[in-house]
């Protein structure tokens, strides 16, 4: 959410979402970026998506690890929605542009993998998450 929502007024934004659903109303838009201190995932060729409204988050994870990422099993990465919440895996798309769309029409996913949540003690070998 934070590069592109800087980079464009909320107008130019409005009017581009706007047209996108008018030309592709079964779509939904979505903007999915890497979490700014994520150091082992690496980034998106492209940010924007227009994803079926019929897909699951389940699927949509699936194809943005294993397509666009080419991760492998043992490397776990999170969705974030919104830059807060985790949605439901069982969620479609369009269930996620209605609880979770941001006032410019556009639905901001960032991703980030475990480290984000804590970091490995050495000695114990157990991770540790930090205090708030």
């Amino acid at each position: 959410m934070y590069n592109i929502c800087v980079s464009f007024c909320t107008a130019t934004r409005l009017e581009e979402v706007a047209g996108i659903r008018a030309k592709f109303p079964t779509k939904v838009p979505v903007i999915v970026e890497r979490y700014h201190r994520e150091k082992y995932l690496p980034l998106l060729d492209k940010t924007k998506f227009l994803v079926p409204q019929e897909l699951t988050m389940t699927q949509f994870i699936t194809i943005i690890r294993y397509v666009l990422m080419a991760l492998n099993a043992t490397q776990a990465f999170y969705l974030l929605v919104s830059n807060k919440s985790l949605a439901s895996m069982s969620l479609t798309m369009a269930e996620v542009y209605r609880d979770y769309k941001d006032e410019d029409g556009f639905v901001y996913m960032t991703y980030a993998s475990q480290e984000m949540f804590g970091t490995p003690s050495s000695a114990t070998g157990r991770v540790e998450l930090p205090v708030m």
